[in-house]
This record gives C-alpha cells, structure tokens and sequence, in this order.
C-alpha cells in the first residue's frame, strides 16, 4: 500500500495502523533528534499533496478483513508533518465514518496557531504534538524549525486548542543528553506545559537511529530529574516491543519499505516479521532488500537499524557537539 502502513507496535498507542498523508520528510522542523533523518528541504506549505480520495479509499481497504481487536488506534503520522495536507480535517471525519477504531494524529504542533488547524484536529479523538524546550533558543537548537513560527506562537496555538478541545492531549518529549535534560530547561518546559495543561506527558528517548549522529540519550540522573520536574502527568514512554504486520502488501521489498520509511527497525524485528511473513525465506527476503537498492542499515545504540536509503543521517563517524547547529 502507498499510504498506509502496519499495524506497527507503537510506544504510546499500542498496535497502530499508521496513516501517511504526506512525502517523506516534508516537514517544517529538522530536528536533531529525527530518525528518519535530516528535513532537506524544509517547508510550511499546506497542500494537497496526494489526494484525500485516494488515502481514505486505502484506510477503508486496510481495514477489510480485519477484526476490529487487531487495531487499537489508527494514526496520521508518518514521514513528516501530516497537519501540511491541507485535506486532513476531512480525511479523519471521513474515516470516523465508517469506523469505530479512535483516530490519533501525531504532530510537531507547530500550525496549532491557525485557527483551521485547530478545528480539524478537533475531530481526532487524540492528538500527540510534542513540546521539547521551553525557551525560544533551545527550541530551535533542538527543532531547528523555519523562522515561524516562534515559540510563543505556537504556546499561544497550543493553550487555544487546549481550551475548545475535548479529546485526549497526549504530549511527547524527546529527551536528549546535555540539551534539554538540566534543571534550567526542565524548569522551562514545566512551566510551557502549564500553560495549556496537557493531559499526559510522554518523555521519549532517541534510541532510533538521530539525524545527528551526536544525540544521545540521557543518563539516568536527567531521566530521573525530568520525572520528577516536568509534571504529575509526566511518564517515561519505554522502547516498543511487538510485531509488525506486514501483510498489508503482497511484495516483500515493498511491505517492509512502507514500515521503514516512516519507522526504522532493527534488525531483529524486521527478522521477525519476517519470518512470520515468509517462513524460511527470512534470508532471500533480506538478501532481496538489500540488492533493491531501497533500503539502508545504520547502527544505533548497538542495535543495527534498517532505514530507507534516501533518508539523510549525519555521515557515518562524524561526531557533532551538543552546541552545534548542524544543518
């Protein structure tokens, strides 16, 4: 399938079936932290940019077939920032009418300041933004967003829709070592989160392959500091461990690009799903990617890591410090 992908083991919203309405990194941020690489370029154009009909018509395909207890949320994530479709709102009111599975959508927050952002998220019956530094300098050494909006702006976007919403505010902080893992900017975020009082926040950690090659999750005492800093709601969201489906497509090469183009496995998932898959094929299925020229293998953390080959990491060796800017 072109759009749809999984159901992928997702940290905070169990078996996802992942909806991508956009083309890889288009995006209005190029964070340090991202795993599937660097933005290049950036954008903050909402558009059209595949057509509604055709991404609602494959959501409604996926789910042929399927029981409803095999999918606990289906999610508008994927690779890049899904509120630039300028058809979302619709998308997730159109789904919701032929499904009872609750609608997620996964965003940087960033155009939560506009007013018909606001009111199409409001038909999700969850929404993710994440929130990483609550000072403007921090927030672009981190986020490395586009002039605007600043992050006030988006604090302000972030409070209105607060306010008029009713479903679940679910906020995600990525932590990272010697950036945003000290008193001073934990104290700042707390005091950000406060202002438009999420209902939960989830710390992550970059354990997925960083478009910067120097992020690094914190120690435990920056773990332990943002826990107790950051809010009563604050909880640590652990690494994902479960199977991904891929059955939604019938040739290998393309079932495990649809997963790792907008989430990078290791090894020993992709191994497993596909030995679930082809039983006994797991090696041609391996030795198939590898000669499709589609994928890549980066290694993170000890654990080796298949990405799709477009996707832009910091070159392999070169060491970055925490300060730098990076591009």
């Amino acid at each position: 399938m072109r759009f749809v992908y999984g159901p992928v083991p997702s940290r905070r919203l169990g078996r996802s079936l992942g909806i991508d309405p956009i083309p890889p990194k288009t995006c209005n941020w190029n964070c340090v932290y991202c795993q599937l690489g660097r933005t290049t370029p950036m954008t903050a154009v909402r558009r059209d940019y595949f057509p509604s009909d055709a991404i609602v018509a494959e959501v409604r395909s996926a789910l042929e077939g399927r029981a409803a207890s095999e999918i606990d949320w289906l999610t508008f994530v994927g690779s890049g920032e899904p509120t630039l479709h300028i058809g979302l709102g619709q998308m997730i009111r159109r789904v919701k009418n032929f499904t009872d599975i609750p609608v997620a959508v996964i965003t940087n927050g960033a155009l939560l300041h506009r007013p018909d952002v606001r009111e199409e998220l409001a038909a999700a019956d969850a929404v993710l933004p994440s929130l990483d530094a609550g000072s403007e300098s921090l927030y672009r050494r981190i986020n490395r967003p586009l002039p605007f909006p600043d992050l006030e702006c988006i604090l302000v976007g972030l409070a209105a829709f607060r306010r008029g919403y009713t479903g679940k505010l679910w906020v995600e902080v990525m932590l990272v070592k010697d950036l945003n893992d000290n008193d001073e900017a934990l104290h700042d975020l707390a005091a950000a989160l406060r202002r438009f009082e999420p209902d939960e926040v989830h710390i992550s950690l970059p354990v997925r392959p960083p478009a910067e090659s120097w992020v690094e999750p914190p120690d435990e005492e920056g773990l332990m500091r943002a826990t107790v800093i950051l809010s009563e709601a604050a909880r640590l969201v652990h690494p994902v461990h479960g199977d991904f489906d891929l059955s939604g497509d019938l040739d290998v090469v393309d079932a495990v690009l649809a997963v790792i183009t907008r989430h990078p496995m290791r090894e020993e998932e992709l191994t497993r799903a596909l030995h679930r898959w082809v039983p006994g094929g797991v090696a041609a299925a391996l030795a198939e990617l590898h000669a499709s020229g589609r994928v890549r293998t980066v290694t993170r953390l000890g654990h080796r890591f298949w990405s799709a080959a477009g996707a832009k990491y910091a070159r392999e060796g070169r060491i970055r410090s925490a300060g730098s800017r990076g591009g």
